[in-house]
């Protein structure tokens, strides 16, 4: 991949923001005595800034594998000027900070810190937004999102947090379930309960820092969303956050039999791949028998011998930006329900009813089309253009419609059965990216997944990648744009209603309402050129997406059709449901002639 487009996929996945350039100094205003002790950190754009806090102990050793801890106090003063390390994954495509090859491992379990941003001219009792970062829940960085002037121009503190991720935040054995450990050690949901420990630890520190925790909303985008929805259904963290903001999530779970051995990098697995690479047995079967063999005592001290690099390798690290596969979010009994979660948001009471903002952006997997996709035309992984922009557009909005349907829309009406009228919801339409040589970006990604990201932080700013997204003619409706989401957002999280907007001039953002067909329903932002920010009532159901694709006239064959579906839909319809619809009559086509759309 060459430099130009692998700066465009890591700043559009990843973005926003970065490090200053001049390593900051602490600032005496900035002193704060909390708990743990004394910190002082530095301003930035208007805002106070603390980097790198810790909210737990280190998740090494024997607690690695553990519900989180609060942390251990320190003596004197603490200078928190420099973030904290990632949390172990795997490099992205420009490798990682510290020199690492792309795809290599980087991070270290010693992770879980938070930052802060607040108003440097003070304030008392400001809504607090506290950001989880995506990536597939196995790769990315707080370091990414500087909410400096969100902080300073919105009068809001922000909080951005790290939580361990992949096979240190979502890992189910038997093994490490033994004598002493609670149900929370035993639900495999670490990365969640990082994420509960980090509320814990705003609830107790922030009106330090002139934070309300009282009106603390959790906000996250793709992964980050999916980890949204699981604290909305978290009985752990009930009390914790009074609104949420889900962008781009989803809600799907896994069970702790398919953490265990229901899954391709199942715990069984990765112990057999443990066992294989470090020569205790010689093959598969002989890693059977080796772990037939191992008393759960033995297996629980082998898995935390292992460095964070030897269990990292044992996963597949080679899609996109390091992202790799694994049963998450475990639905224990404990820390999330065992019930289906859409059953669980339709139920009053069965969930952390909240004011609630749910959406996801139109041409969401445009993004990871660009590089998978047999409708470009690519040369050394390079797109060179649409080789068939027809089909290109029609199989990114069917994508994009099911991430509507499943990620937004059907939690949407669940909630608003169960809680009334406090759920919103949205599509970010914005695609107004230039030409860049030969290639039309606006065609190419539109709006596609993450780029919602930059406009609610007030920051259109990707570095080196602004000239592929962000050019200056486009650059004046952007941030208008991006100043009206920044109000919606922020005046949610100091209401628990979008509103009009902070100032109250805005169009009015009305609650989802799917009493009539024509309801509104969402709130569609764009620039005035795409038509302006307004609502429309144009939801869908995975239902509803089946029945339209299987009379999709755009489809060149009910040989494509059907192998578009069998891949796009039986993910989110159980097999029954896809029957009854009609979608069985793809039963006929053999597995390995299904169409691949991206």
């Amino acid at each position: 991949m060459r430099p130009a487009v692998r700066i465009l996929v890591a700043s559009l996945a990843l973005a926003c923001g970065g490090e200053p350039p001049i390593p900051p100094e602490p600032v005496p205003a900035t002193r704060r005595t909390l708990g743990q002790g004394e910190i002082v950190g530095f301003s930035m754009e208007g805002a106070h800034v603390w980097r790198g806090i810790p909210f737990a102990r280190p998740p090494v050793g024997e607690l690695r594998w553990r519900a989180p801890l609060p942390p251990a106090p320190w003596e004197g003063l603490r200078e928190a000027l420099a973030f904290g390390s990632a949390c172990v994954q795997f490099a992205g495509p420009l490798g990682g900070p510290d020199g690492e090859d792309a795809g290599a491992p980087r991070g270290s379990e010693d992770c879980l810190t938070l930052n802060v941003f607040a108003p440097a001219s003070g304030g008392e009792r400001l809504p607090v937004m506290f950001w989880i970062h995506g990536g597939g829940n196995t790769i990315g960085d707080a370091h990414l999102y500087d909410a400096s002037r969100l902080a300073a121009t919105q009068g809001v503190v922000v909080v951005t947090t790290h939580y361990r991720l992949g096979a240190f935040g979502w890992f189910a054995h038997p093994a490490l379930a033994g004598e002493g450990t609670s149900a929370d050690d035993r639900s495999g949901n670490f990365g969640t309960l990082d994420l509960v420990r980090a509320l814990e630890w705003v609830r107790d520190e922030i009106a330090r820092f002139g934070g309300d925790s009282g009106r603390v909303t959790i906000f996250g985008e793709s992964a980050g969303a999916r980890n949204v929805f699981s604290l909305l259904l978290s009985p752990r963290a009930a009390g914790l956050f009074h609104r949420a903001i889900v962008q781009s999530g989803g809600t799907m779970t896994s069970t702790l039999a398919e953490g265990e051995h229901g899954h391709a990098a199942s715990s069984r697995e990765i112990l057999a791949r443990l066992l294989v690479a470090d020569g205790s047995a010689a093959d598969r079967d002989a890693a059977e028998a080796s772990m037939a063999a191992m008393s759960p005592d033995e297996t629980a001290r082998y898995l935390r011998g292992k460095s964070a690099e030897e269990i990292l390798r044992r996963y597949d690290g080679s899609r996109l930006g390091g992202i790799y596969d694994l049963p998450q979010l475990f639905r224990d009994g404990a820390v999330l329900p065992t019930a289906e979660p859409l059953d669980r948001f339709a139920t009053a009471g069965g969930y952390n009813a909240v004011p609630t903002i749910v959406g996801t952006n139109r041409d969401e997997n445009k993004l990871f089309m660009l590089f998978g996709s047999p409708f470009v035309t690519r040369t050394f992984g390079v797109p060179i253009r649409l080789a068939d922009p027809a089909k290109y557009d029609l199989y990114a909005e069917y994508h994009a419609l099911l991430w509507k349907a499943s990620g937004a829309d059907e939690p949407a009406a669940a909630m608003r059965r169960a809680q009334g009228a406090s759920v919103f919801g949205y599509r970010f339409d914005w695609d107004e990216e230039p030409k860049v040589l030969w290639l039309d970006f606006a065609k190419l990604l539109g709006a596609a997944h993450g780029l919602e990201i930059p406009f609610v932080f007030g920051r259109l700013d990707l570095g080196r990648g602004n000239r592929f997204v962000f050019d200056e003619p486009r650059r004046p409706a952007a941030e208008l744009l991006s100043g009206r989401m920044v109000s919606y957002w922020t005046e949610f999280a100091a209401t628990g209603d979008p509103g009009r907007g902070r100032d109250g001039a805005l169009p009015q953002w009305a609650a989802w309402d799917d009493s009539r067909p024509d309801a509104p329903k969402f709130m569609v932002f764009d620039t005035a050129e795409g038509g302006g920010v307004r609502m429309s009532s144009e939801s869908v159901t995975r239902q509803a997406l089946l029945a339209r694709a299987l009379a999709e006239p755009r489809f060149g064959s009910a040989r494509e059709r059907c192998g578009f579906l069998r891949e796009l839909i039986p993910r989110s319809l159980s097999a029954a449901e896809y029957a009854s619809l009609g979608g069985g009559a793809c039963a006929a086509w053999p597995l390995e002639e299904r169409a691949v759309g991206g």
